[in-house]
């Protein structure tokens, strides 16, 4: 989780990731940042997030993010 919050600290300094729970469906992520976020959890995490994954449940809390993460890692 550690690891995470980095990343998305350097993505969005001025959110709350670690209380904000509607990151996605309360606007708070744009669609842009989204983009950012899948080709750096991409790449950190030696993971491909594909388009089916690009959902708010999965990127709504980070969270839900590491779900997301840890999930697509038992995958490969």
């Amino acid at each position: 989780m550690e690891q995470l919050m980095e990343i998305l600290a350097e993505l969005r300094p001025d959110v709350d990731f670690e209380n904000e729970k509607s990151l996605v469906t309360g606007g708070v992520l744009d669609s842009f940042d989204i983009i950012s976020l899948v080709g750096m959890l991409n790449d950190e995490y030696d993971i491909t997030i594909r388009p089916a994954n690009l959902v708010p449940e999965n990127f709504n809390s980070a969270e839900a993010m590491l779900e997301l993460i840890e999930k697509l890692q038992d995958e490969e």
